[in-house]
């Protein structure tokens, strides 16, 4: 019987209700010392609860109302909470309080009809004129109030409608967005997969090159022979790595060329520049050979974030690039100041995750067997931070499984 509802909604109802109480206590005590403070609690109570406890709301009207008959009181200003009370019954009941609150529009109107039609101001019970003059009028007040009592029952429907229509409207565009996002992983993991197929094929043609040598060589060279394993096995194991880190499964596609590494950032860095993007690098520690897979992985990051900044950020100010060489781990930081937006429009950062860039970003890293965030830097405002840490050496459990 009670609903979820915020702190402010539950606040403004009971401050409405309060102010009608406070309106009416007085006037209603002078009519009925008793019954009368009774009739606005219940009244004002019930519409307080109205979106708490729509079943309990009326209740309270139903017990007001009847009560406000049984002495005979006249009409007060509270009674309007009653309209208040069947306009939530359908906007926020459930389906058997929805049908009860109809019934209770159609029921108390006709009661509310008769009520005022049987009543003067001065004496109750007291029908006003001919029996003629007092049919029409209680057909009249009958139409009257159970088309307001129920005109205020079908707007809360009304807004009910509304209401889970822009909740659908919302469901399906998260789960839209949802789509999107998988199928952009999807797209960037099948981008892995065609970048790293001329990485295994190297590796393979290499092997085959090498055993084919070996063979021919071993009876007359037995030098040849060891060096040519020694190659067999240091290529086999960098290429198994890379396929446990990078790759789910192969596709058998064309490779579009050479693949990058962090061997090609200052070439990356000057077609960036040359673009008018102004860029600060820094590197410390000290290089260690990556993985063809992980510089790969680390150049794409850097080439995506770079170009982030060149799109959505404020070309007056410098982009900051660090490197950070340990020794197990590559931390990679790109940092750029974000355009100020005007009221209205979107973030810099929220055009970013609507698009395939950040998936992709987070794909590569994840696959590389390491981690990546992006967002609003957390010790500078007006900053976004693209910031990666990339292993350089292969995890104790994968080499304990070679």
């Amino acid at each position: 019987m009670i609903r979820s509802i915020s702190r402010a909604q539950l606040i403004v109802d009971v401050v409405v209700a309060s102010v009608l109480l406070l309106l009416v206590i007085w006037s209603a005590t002078i009519q009925s010392p008793i019954a009368g403070p009774v009739v606005v609690l219940l009244l004002c109570g019930a519409l307080a609860v109205r979106r708490l406890s729509p079943a309990l709301a009326l209740i309270g009207a139903w017990a007001g109302a009847l009560l406000q008959i049984a002495v005979l009181m006249a009409v007060t200003p509270a009674d309007a909470a009653v309209l208040g009370v069947a306009y939530a019954s359908a906007s926020y009941g459930t389906r058997t309080i929805r049908l009860i609150g109809l019934a209770s529009s159609i029921t108390g109107g006709a009661i509310a009809a008769v009520y005022l039609t049987l009543s003067s101001r001065d004496e109750y019970i007291n029908p006003v004129g001919s029996p003629t003059h007092t049919v029409v009028t209680l057909i009249a007040l009958g139409i009257g109030m159970i088309t307001l009592f129920v005109l205020s029952w079908t707007l809360g429907l009304l807004a009910r409608t509304v209401r889970q229509s822009r909740e659908a409207k919302v469901q399906a565009a998260v789960a839209a967005q949802r789509a999107a996002y998988e199928s952009a992983i999807e797209q960037e993991r099948t981008r892995i997969a065609r970048d790293m197929h001329d990485v295994v094929a190297h590796s393979l043609a290499v092997v085959i090159a090498q055993a084919d040598g070996a063979r021919y060589a071993g009876a007359t060279s037995p030098e040849v022979q060891s060096d040519a394993l020694g190659t067999i096995s240091a290529t086999a194991r960098s290429a198994l790595t890379e396929v446990r880190l990078l790759l789910t499964q192969l596709r058998r596609e064309v490779p579009d060329g050479p693949q990058p590494s962090l061997d090609d950032l200052p070439a990356l860095i000057a077609g960036m520049r040359g673009a008018g993007l102004r860029i600060a690098e820094t590197t410390s520690g000290t290089p260690v050979p990556l993985l063809q897979g992980t510089g790969l992985a680390a150049y794409r990051i850097l080439q995506e974030a770079l170009t982030n900044a060149l799109r959505h950020g404020d070309p007056a100010r410098s982009v900051t690039v660090e490197l950070l060489w340990e020794p197990e781990a590559l931390h990679l930081r790109v940092r750029n100041a974000v355009v100020a937006v005007a009221p209205g429009t979107e973030p810099a950062d929220a055009v970013r995750s609507a698009g395939h860039g950040l998936p992709g970003m987070r794909e590569r890293a994840a696959l590389a067997g390491g981690t990546l965030t992006a967002g609003p830097a957390a010790d500078t405002a007006g900053a976004y931070e693209v910031f990666a840490v990339l292993p350089t050496t292969v995890a104790p459990r994968e080499e304990a499984a070679q």
